[in-house]
């Protein structure tokens, strides 16, 4: 590019953006400057009235939303609470009341989300500025000085980009980048089951990475094995099913094989099967007392009584779960892969014949490397999308070695006592759990979860 179309570039985008905010803070009238303490001023000064009216009350209910919650979401924040849930004994109703705490989850998701809405206004008060300064060039300069029902009006034609970015822009903030940056800030506190840090919680700066490289610990030894299966499972869940679907491709694809839509229609029919009737068929099949393992011992290579470990060892649990893997995958790789060798140009095989190329040489000269140019967006979506599929195979699939998450008849998530009648203090309708009834409750001790006597009928079941 050379300067004099670089200058035409520079003074055609110039055009189109005018004005930016430092002109309009060094070269704006008073009004404009004014913007910045009460939004919309400048659009009012200059005969825009209705807009500066809408940014006057994008901004009235910003301090409204900060008086009334985001101050306090903001100051939550370094401390993420320290009210803990309190326990009371009502003695006329003879069961325990629990007041309503702080949540560490809640407040730093509040307080993100409230820093998210501060960089919005930031961003409306910039567009601020640039509208009222825009407004008084054009009336220095006796241009015409567009209305409300004509800025909307270019919202569906020249700000067409604008319209339609809006709604995506909200939505990828809401549901991508806000989950994305709480997770990341999750990871700086001591959020964990260890000591009970699952309701209060505090921030612990970088110790936690640093106890990734202690392998005495439990979240050292634990990462690290469940990292290396990870990634194990990525590698061989991605390249078995190409190269699977690669083979079975080129095979059906060339000019000797017979009978092509029969031997596609054979390899394709698992895609017509949805993916959980599959994985529940190999389930069944795979059972100690399977069709698999009863047709072994049949045949005779294992000895009456005994199974095979498909599920009950986990290097077998594995190595399965990559070869149905491989039986759920390989026919969508086999379909994409032969819409590319179809595309594939025949000028060029001819050529390489002509040059006494042999197959080998023009399967890594051309089929290969045309085929990754054109597959390698798909390559990575799968390496990093695999962990869905992975859930769904577990989901489908007998557990390996999974240990219960909670005892049996203990409470979900405290390890409290079934049964048992708990009440909580709150603005909302009582919640009322299940417990263990007990004749005379321990007063003494309210740190247990006691229940009031009551007959038989009256227990939840």
């Amino acid at each position: 590019m050379n300067a004099t179309s670089a200058l035409k570039m520079r003074s055609t985008l110039r055009a189109d953006n005018p004005v930016t905010c430092m002109e309009a803070l060094k070269n704006g009238d008073t009004m404009v400057k004014l913007s910045c303490v009460v939004m919309g001023l400048g659009n009012m000064a200059h005969k825009q009235v209705a807009k500066g009216l809408l940014f006057l009350a994008a901004e009235v209910a910003y301090i409204v939303f900060m008086v009334a919650i985001g101050f306090h979401n903001l100051a939550m924040l370094p401390g993420l609470g320290t009210v803990e849930r309190q326990e009371v004994w009502n003695e006329e109703l003879q069961i325990f009341e629990y007041t309503h705490g702080d949540q560490s989850i809640l407040l730093l998701l509040y307080g993100l989300a409230t820093i998210i809405l501060t960089g919005v206004m930031f961003w409306i008060l910039r567009g601020t500025l640039k509208s009222g300064y825009a407004a008084q060039l054009n009336e220095a300069a006796g241009r015409h000085i567009n209305t409300l029902t004509e800025d909307i009006k270019e919202l569906f034609d020249s700000n067409l980009y604008r319209l339609l970015m809006t709604p995506s822009m909200f939505f990828i903030t809401a549901l991508t980048i806000l989950p994305l940056i709480f997770m990341i800030c999750m990871a700086f506190t001591n959020y964990s089951k260890i000591d009970n840090h699952l309701v209060l919680f505090d921030w612990v700066g970088l110790d936690n990475f640093f106890t990734l490289f202690d392998s005495n610990s439990v979240l050292g030894s634990t990462f690290w094995r469940v990292l290396g299966w990870t990634l194990v499972w990525a590698f061989f869940a991605t390249f078995t099913n190409y190269f699977a679907g690669m083979i079975l491709a080129i095979i059906i694809n060339r000019k000797d094989t017979k009978a092509k839509g029969f031997w596609r229609f054979c390899f394709v029919l698992p895609c017509a099967v949805p993916m959980f009737v599959s994985l529940l068929i190999m389930r069944t099949m795979l059972q100690p007392e399977g069709a698999v393992n009863v047709l072994l011992r049949q045949m005779g290579f294992i000895a009456a009584g005994e199974s095979l470990p498909f599920f009950t060892d986990p290097t077998w649990a594995r190595v399965t779960v990559i070869l149905i893997n491989i039986w759920v995958g390989v026919p969508y790789t086999l379909l994409q892969l032969t819409g590319v060798l179809q595309n594939i140009p025949t000028d060029l095989y001819e050529a390489a014949t002509v040059d006494g190329a042999n197959a080998v040489q023009t399967f890594f000269r051309i089929t290969l490397p045309y085929m990754f140019y054109v597959t390698t967006p798909y390559l990575i979506s799968t390496f990093t999308g695999l962990h869905r599929q992975r859930q769904q195979l577990q989901r489908h699939l007998p557990a390996v070695g999974r240990r219960p998450r909670h005892r049996p008849g203990l409470h979900r998530r405290q390890h409290r006592p079934a049964g048992h009648l708990a009440v909580q203090a709150d603005h909302r309708p009582p919640v009322l759990q299940c417990g263990r009834r007990r004749r005379h409750p321990d007063i003494r001790h309210p740190g247990r979860w006691l229940a009031a006597d009551l007959p038989p009928q009256q227990v939840l079941p």
